[in-house]
């Protein structure tokens, strides 16, 4: 059994650097990309607050496609370079929108959503998928976010 409840009290770089030693020693031995990413999400959920939704799409040709995930039902395809994660996904950049009701092309997969930081997972250079956190809170996410969900992206790239 696993437990890697987080204290709630935590600084956020501390709470992230958890996060990615929690997600690291979690996938440990484990070669199944799905089964890593299923834990994963659920993983994020836990450590993160204030979140309606975590996981990951995944890029399959020219589209990502819906990976494991806590939250909602979801859009199944997104094409490449539409919404925050086809834009993440296209450019390589991590998307971190305050109002996703302002951001040009926003998929609304969720009525419930008001913020959301994308962030690119690489593996040789190329985007294998995105971790999609979405807040009902406008402004949820902010640079700390940002860096921490980058350094997990990292750090669980082989893994997936």
């Amino acid at each position: 059994m696993f437990d890697f409840t987080p204290d709630t009290d935590l600084p956020e770089a501390e709470r992230y650097r958890q996060l990615a030693d929690a997600a690291f020693a979690l996938t440990d031995g484990e070669d199944d990309p799905v089964a890593n990413m299923a834990n994963l999400a659920a993983l994020m959920a836990e450590f993160l607050p204030r979140l309606n939704w975590a996981g990951f799409y995944r890029v399959i040709g020219d589209e990502l496609v819906l990976g494991p995930f806590i939250g909602r039902p979801a859009c199944i395809r997104i094409p490449m370079g539409q919404g925050v994660c086809g834009t993440a996904a296209a450019s390589g950049e991590t998307q971190l929108v305050a109002d996703v009701h302002a951001f040009p092309g926003h998929i609304a997969c969720d009525a419930t959503s008001a913020s959301e930081l994308v962030v690119p997972v690489t593996r040789d250079g190329k985007v294998i998928a995105v971790i999609d956190l979405d807040s009902p809170n406008k402004n949820r996410f902010g640079q700390e976010d940002a860096a921490g969900i980058e350094k997990l992206a990292s750090a669980i790239a082989d893994r997936i």
